[in-house]
């Protein structure tokens, strides 16, 4: 596959799921198919079946493309899978599951579900920790909020707090916090954060000073006076940040209207890995490869728990 691909492609090239599986086995086999039980390259092929036969006497195990991935035993077709796949990397705001429902022409349930199972992918596990410039700055979530924006982690309060911290002309990060105590900010930071990054850009809030040094990063720390009415001070500023924040809120209000405090982070999740990747050319290949190597999410693992 090129770089860049738009639907008219996509369309083109994975119109049938046999299509789809040859694209799967390519990405998931690069160098060819392996028994993903013993890792034997002696197979036979089941072509009714669409599957292989490991020939190892000690083996002998059957299995497809999508044995052990995401896609084993969907009722949904490969090509719909494909389709959920490159709308959601394509629209910056996001896609809500009525919207996809309506796309693909399937229920509900099924497109809410889906769209889940995508963001659960796109979880970044052990990221590389941000160096350079720092800009840090929270924000919240949620239904409007009376009194001093920084009690929000009061337990009657609706709203749900997000801590930002990104990397000037580097990466994101998101994360659903329980408050924005100097503690808690301490974690995020220590992290995510390399202990010798050059510069940390906040606002005058008075927690980041001592979630600093408990982080034990020790690099200047340059803050802007928000308060007084100041947005930039030269190169003092945390806008880059906020642009990800007014990005993620216009996805709220736009595109999804309303986010469970417990789903939260999955939503997050997934706007973080687009935002991270917008001048990815290999988006779509690179997030289908996640979907390979994601865990299963079960529906209801998504609906067990109370929300939040």
């Amino acid at each position: 596959m090129k770089e860049a691909i738009d639907l008219c492609e996509l369309v083109e090239q994975f119109g049938n799921d046999q299509q789809c599986r040859n694209y799967l086995e390519k990405l998931r086999w690069p160098k060819g198919v392996r028994c993903p039980k013993c890792g034997g390259e002696r197979l036979s092929s089941i072509l009714k079946r669409d599957q292989y036969n490991c020939d190892s006497e000690s083996c002998g195990y059957q299995f497809s493309v999508t044995a052990g991935t995401i896609f084993h035993d969907t009722h949904l077709a490969l090509t719909k899978w494909f389709l959920a796949v490159f709308l959601i990397c394509q629209s910056r705001k996001g896609m809500s599951a009525n919207q996809l429902k309506r796309m693909l022409r399937i229920n509900y349930r099924t497109a809410w579900y889906l769209c889940h199972r995508i963001r659960f992918a796109m979880n970044e596990e052990s990221p590389e920790k941000l160096d350079g410039t720092i800009e840090i700055d929270e924000t919240f979530i949620g239904a409007r909020q009376r009194g001093h924006q920084h009690k929000a982690g009061h337990p009657e309060c609706k709203k749900q707090v997000v801590i930002g911290i990104r990397q000037r002309g580097g990466d994101l990060r998101f994360f659903h916090a329980e408050d924005v105590k100097s503690g808690t900010l301490a974690r995020y930071i220590r992290e995510n954060v390399s202990a010798d990054v050059d510069v940390i850009m906040t606002d005058e809030f008075q927690g980041y000073p001592k979630a600093l040094h408990d982080a034990g990063v020790l690099a200047e720390h340059k803050t802007i006076k928000h308060k007084d009415g100041i947005y930039v001070d030269g190169d003092i500023y945390t806008n880059t940040v906020e642009s990800a924040f007014s990005l993620l809120k216009r996805g709220i209000m736009g595109t999804w209207h309303k986010i469970s405090a417990k789903h939260l982070t999955a939503y997050l999740d997934e706007m973080t890995w687009r935002f991270n990747n917008r001048k990815n050319p290999y988006l779509f290949r690179d997030t289908m490869l996640k979907l390979i190597h994601s865990d299963n999410l079960e529906y209801k693992e998504l609906t067990q728990q109370k929300a939040a």
